[in-house]
């Protein structure tokens, strides 16, 4: 086979994969329409437990769902689909307030390892902090 003939099949190739990923959704990022569809994604993966609360991210991305007992639960959009997750502060690596109301989150989970969650109220990032075990807001935590 000729250089230029496979030059021309990889280039092809790559094409038709781009293409396909991004026709199937893989471009896509999925947002939250309200708390209720973040309290109902989450009750798909997590039938038995009872939200009280639900704040969303400015973005609409990411719902943290108060579910009492020092338990937060997550929704968070990963392409056009959403990761639902229970994190206790034993999951928690680092956990700190921004000034500009943003939650920086790093998880001990090698699966998703959190980041940085920006509210349209500085209060609820306060609120979303001290619930995840965050005793003072305006004090970093690191585990050991």
């Amino acid at each position: 086979m000729s250089l230029p003939v496979l030059v021309a099949l990889v280039v092809f190739g790559i094409a038709l994969s781009v293409a396909a990923v991004h026709f199937t959704g893989g471009t896509k990022t999925a947002t939250l329409a309200g708390a209720d569809q973040a309290l109902s994604r989450f009750a798909e993966d997590f039938p038995d437990e009872v939200a009280t609360l639900v704040r969303l991210t400015a973005d609409a991305r990411t719902g943290f769902l108060d579910l009492g007992n020092g338990r937060t639960g997550i929704v968070h959009s990963i392409g056009d689909c959403f990761l639902t997750r229970i994190v206790t502060a034993s999951d928690i690596v680092a956990l700190d307030v921004d000034d500009s109301g943003a939650i920086l989150l790093k998880l001990a989970d090698f699966t998703w390892e959190g980041g940085r969650f920006a509210f349209a109220d500085s209060t609820d990032a306060k609120s979303v902090a001290a619930a995840l075990g965050l005793d003072n807001p305006g004090l970093a935590r690191e585990a050991a």
